[in-house]
């Protein structure tokens, strides 16, 4: 049985609940991968603390009431394991943060890399780029990151969960970007009918059927439609080769997310030729295709 009475400052309780951390065992994965930094994010944020000033609080006493409410977000995090997003209702990609729910997963996603560099050398004039779809919006990060990489374009942020474009329409709201950014039903491309953009994006559901039934606990919080993409994890990714041609402008761009599966994607597709686009991770997970390109496949 834990008690939080001797535990007064930031300091203790970060010692504290990096211990219960490790003696969980739990996974990390959704913005952390250790558990200092998982103790650190949960404790700034559950006290509202901005996240580059725990080295300036370390030695701050806590209130009663902020112990208590420490001591319940780390019980969960550990008994339940629940993602620390989920606890303190927020998500980063970078610099910029998210509002997030158990209504969408977590965000983490190469492609927000590449937005940082407006997606050079693929694009060289940013201000040209007047038309952009997020396809798998879920919280609508990509959807703002592409608003913010692309000032001139009007944006579509598209899925087929409505509990989902609630939360992308709140982080639209937060970020100031309702005349920019769209929310749009639709499964994957089917209610698009009419429309082309010159950039789509999407980071899909691309966990094969294998991954799901070993999934860590942590990640069976997250929506399964959000995860899941049939046997091999590369339904959602055929759908897209198979008819985003018709939906770009000439010389228009697709980049997609496809977790693990370049290898089976590439003997899927042998004769797409696929630009496969470095991230901090390595050149094996986001690739981009032009419209040609998927038109000649097709």
């Amino acid at each position: 049985m834990y008690s939080y009475t001797e535990l007064y400052t930031i300091r203790d309780w970060l010692r504290f609940t990096v211990s219960r951390f490790e003696e969980a065992g739990l996974f990390y994965g959704h913005g952390t991968q250790n558990s200092y930094d998982e103790a650190a994010w949960l404790i700034l944020a559950a006290l509202h603390l901005p996240m580059d000033t725990l080295n300036t609080f370390l030695d701050a006493v806590i209130t009663e009431p902020e112990r208590k409410h420490l001591f319940h977000l780390i019980e969960r995090r550990v008994t339940e394991r629940v993602p620390t997003a989920y606890l303190v209702r927020e998500a980063w990609l970078g610099e910029y943060k998210f509002y997030v729910d158990e209504r969408v997963i977590v965000p983490r996603s190469f492609i927000a890399e590449l937005l940082r560099e407006n997606l050079s050398p693929w694009i060289k004039n940013p201000e040209e780029v007047v038309a952009a779809a997020d396809i798998c919006t879920g919280s609508g990060c990509l959807a703002i990151l592409l608003a913010l990489a692309f000032p001139n374009a009007e944006v579509d942020a598209i899925d087929i969960s409505d509990d989902a474009l609630s939360v992308a329409q709140r982080n639209i709201s937060d970020y100031g970007l309702e005349d920019q950014i769209t929310p749009i039903k639709s499964n994957m491309l089917s209610a698009l009918t009419g429309k082309q953009y010159d950039v789509i994006v999407c980071n899909p559901p691309y966990v094969n059927a294998q991954s799901m039934d070993s999934l860590p606990q942590e990640y069976r919080h997250e929506p399964q439609l959000a995860l899941a993409s049939g046997s091999d994890g590369l339904d959602h990714v055929r759908t897209l080769l198979q008819y985003a041609a018709e939906f770009l402008h000439p010389a228009g761009l697709l980049i997609v997310e496809i977790g693990h599966n370049r290898a089976e994607l590439e003997a899927d597709f042998p004769n797409l030729p696929f630009t496969w686009l470095e991230v901090t991770a390595g050149d094996q997970f986001v690739f981009l295709l032009t419209r040609e390109q998927l038109a000649q496949s097709n």
